[in-house]
């Protein structure tokens, strides 16, 4: 356990990142959502990460509210990334430590976190499974 203290998101990230861009609408997001079993994906432009979208900013778009009356599924669906994604993320560098990730995590109740490094690119994504996987394997040393 005291090795997991030691432990950073760069050593346990997912470098290979899957990105979509802010025009693609929500009909190929779900798909995507679908076929590659995210629960999100860092939104870029130009190279830089602008925001996230998760499954939950597609359900927000259904959420009956007193000033929305609910529109057809298919005019939601047509909706565009870039006006349900979050622009203001949560992100960590390859050397944050997994214990201020996890502190994260759970603070704000989020699934996974974009990591950026020094220049501010995407550099990997971490997920719970990610943490869980460090824990498990710092326990065993």
């Amino acid at each position: 356990m005291y090795r997991f203290l030691e432990q950073t998101a760069g050593g346990f990230m997912t470098r290979n990142v899957k990105t979509v861009q802010r025009d693609l609408d929500l009909f190929q997001l779900s798909e995507m959502f679908e076929t590659d079993d995210f629960n999100s994906y860092p939104v870029e432009d130009d190279g830089q990460v602008v925001g996230i979208v998760t499954k939950f900013d597609i359900l927000k778009c259904f959420a009956f509210t007193p000033n929305q009356m609910l529109p057809r599924y298919d005019d939601l669906m047509s909706r565009k990334i870039g006006d349900v994604m979050t622009p203001e993320f949560i992100y960590v560098s390859p050397d944050t430590r997994l214990t201020r990730v996890l502190q994260i995590m759970v603070e704000h109740r989020i699934r996974s976190i974009i990591v950026l490094d020094g220049a501010q690119k995407l550099a990997g994504i971490i997920a719970r499974e990610d943490v869980i996987a460090a824990l498990k394997a710092t326990a065993r040393e």
